[in-house]
């Protein structure tokens, strides 16, 4: 059993569980809004915001446009909900610099007695 609590109670595990959850919820609010994009839509077109029953030189292209209108309004909900805020806060909140090691600090210290010394001078000033 203590094995199953470890498995359960991992970080990434929770993690992806919280992350479902809330994209399911997240899901509602995206549906929302395409449909009222939608119906918007089918106001100035003056139809229903179903393209279903388009057909160019009797080729059904309306499902095709629908699920390319839902496809780009999904996106834009994602990008304005989730992306751009998220840009807005990296750029306001850089993250922080890793810590010099002293591998770092030797391969400075390196690089810079290779550049004061004309090349092919093996042998150390005295």
């Amino acid at each position: 059993m203590k094995g199953f609590k470890d498995f359960i109670t991992r970080g990434n595990l929770l993690d992806m569980a919280v992350a479902f959850i809330m994209g399911a919820a997240f899901t509602t609010v995206v549906t929302a809004f395409t449909k009222l994009i939608m119906s918007i839509i089918s106001k100035v077109l003056g139809g229903v915001p179903n393209f279903d029953n388009v057909a160019l030189f009797g080729i059904a292209i309306g499902p095709f446009i629908s699920a390319v209108i839902n496809f780009l309004l999904v996106a834009l909900v994602v990008y304005l909900c989730i992306v751009k805020p998220m840009n807005l806060w990296h750029a306001r909140h850089p993250a922080p610099k890793a810590p010099v090691t002293e591998i770092d600090l030797l391969t400075d210290i390196r690089d810079t007695l290779k550049a004061g010394q004309p090349s092919g001078s093996a042998t150390p000033a005295a």
